[in-house]
């Protein structure tokens, strides 16, 4: 939605760091097409890493391919903070009450298909959570979730996820890419500080 401007996101990176950025374009489905056009007016999405030590919540949609798990995710609604949305997000995928730490990728995106264009923007946070129960709050919205790890988003599910040979997914993947490496950079920066006693 129009309302995740940059007014809102300069408070976001002011809280949570600048992010990296992603650019991605890719021509998808028809029915790719329909879901990310569903809601006309919203043109985003908030993904979350939630941590629970080595642990990473993943969920299941109902309309999800047997075998695909993603990160929790979904809009900010119009008037909201968009730190508040993305907590709010993880509470009713998840059921876990979540602290936001790092804003890690803005995406922008160009969904095309039959001459249409559609610009769409993902906003990446890691979190952490000291919850230890899985809980989504609406079956109807969410199929499943389940503890996985930062290893299996970039093993077996990156492989799972393009395998189904969908844009939408393959757009996921360049997205948990990005945000692993970003992970991975930033571990590595806070081991190279130098000893302070």
């Amino acid at each position: 939605m129009r309302h995740v401007d940059e007014a809102a996101l300069a408070a976001v990176r002011e809280r949570f760091g600048e992010p990296a950025v992603l650019r991605w374009e890719g021509e998808i489905s028809e029915r790719e097409w329909r879901l990310a056009t569903y809601n006309p007016s919203r043109t985003h999405d908030v993904t979350l890493l939630i941590l629970n030590g080595a642990r990473l919540a993943l969920i299941r949609k109902p309309h999800f391919e047997q075998s695909i798990w993603r990160p929790p995710g979904g809009g900010i609604k119009p008037g909201e903070d968009v730190a508040a949305g993305a907590v709010r997000e993880a509470l009713e995928e998840t059921g876990l009450r979540v602290r936001l730490r790092r804003y890690l990728v803005a995406t922008t995106a160009r969904f095309t298909h039959a001459g249409r264009t559609l610009d769409w923007r993902t906003h990446v946070f890691l979190a952490d959570t000291a919850d230890e129960e899985l809980r989504p709050g609406d079956p109807e919205e969410i199929a499943g979730a389940r503890w996985g790890t930062l290893d299996e988003l970039a093993g077996p599910l990156r492989v799972r996820l393009l395998e189904t040979g969908r844009a939408l997914w393959r757009y996921r993947v360049a997205l948990h890419d990005c945000a692993l490496e970003t992970i991975d950079l930033a571990a590595s920066a806070e081991t190279r500080l130098p000893f302070r006693s």
